[in-house]
């Protein structure tokens, strides 16, 4: 990991903006590109822990949504700084997630125009090894990490997830760095993701 500023991010319980709406189904999983809360819009994947299709014949895919405390590189424009998630806000992503019903918001590449029909969660909990063990393959996420299952009902997609096309999750949504108090940043930051 190279010496760059770390920005931890979280969501407002508050601010109905504030939070995960969407879930994509993406070919290189990760928790990646990011923006800034005011009204940005953020969308992750590339992440090196891909789902796995935990019954075929019920076409159920699974894997972690979001791992806490993992540093996200990003370079916006030649910024270049990493965004994480604490299991703190992790949890609160969680809750308002599901206060809001957005378990079956899915779409494909994070394309609000390939919104995924017939695909939803139906499963969803939060990796702790004082309740329970990880589900087998996923024995190397830290506890905090968020872990789903989907059920495929559309043929054409779990046909793409078969093929590969589709290798994990991705979570879409705004959120707020934590702590940052300089205004000067801030603002650049914004400008930067704005642009």
């Amino acid at each position: 990991m190279r010496d760059l500023p770390i920005y931890k991010l979280n969501i407002s319980m508050t601010d109905e903006s504030s939070g995960v709406e969407f879930v994509a189904l993406v070919d290189k999983p990760a928790i990646d590109e990011i923006g800034y809360g005011s009204g940005l819009f953020l969308k992750f994947s590339d992440e090196k822990y891909t789902f796995k299709a935990t019954d075929e014949e019920k076409q159920i895919v699974s894997g972690p949504l979001l791992v806490p405390d993992a540093p996200i590189y990003r370079n916006e424009k030649g910024q270049e700084f990493y965004v994480e998630f604490s299991k703190e806000s992790i949890y609160n992503i969680i809750k308002k997630f599901f206060k809001q019903g957005n378990t079956s918001n899915v779409n494909k590449m994070h394309d609000a125009k390939q919104i995924a029909q017939d695909v939803y969660m139906i499963e969803s909990f939060i990796i702790d090894r004082s309740k329970m063990s990880p589900p087998i393959g996923f024995e190397d996420l830290p506890d905090g990490a968020w872990f789903g299952s989907y059920k495929v009902d559309d043929a054409t997609i779990w046909n793409e997830i078969k093929a590969g096309k589709f290798k994990g999750f991705s979570v879409e949504g705004m959120f707020i760095p934590e702590g940052m108090k300089d205004a000067a940043l801030i603002s650049q930051i914004e400008a930067i993701l704005r642009s």
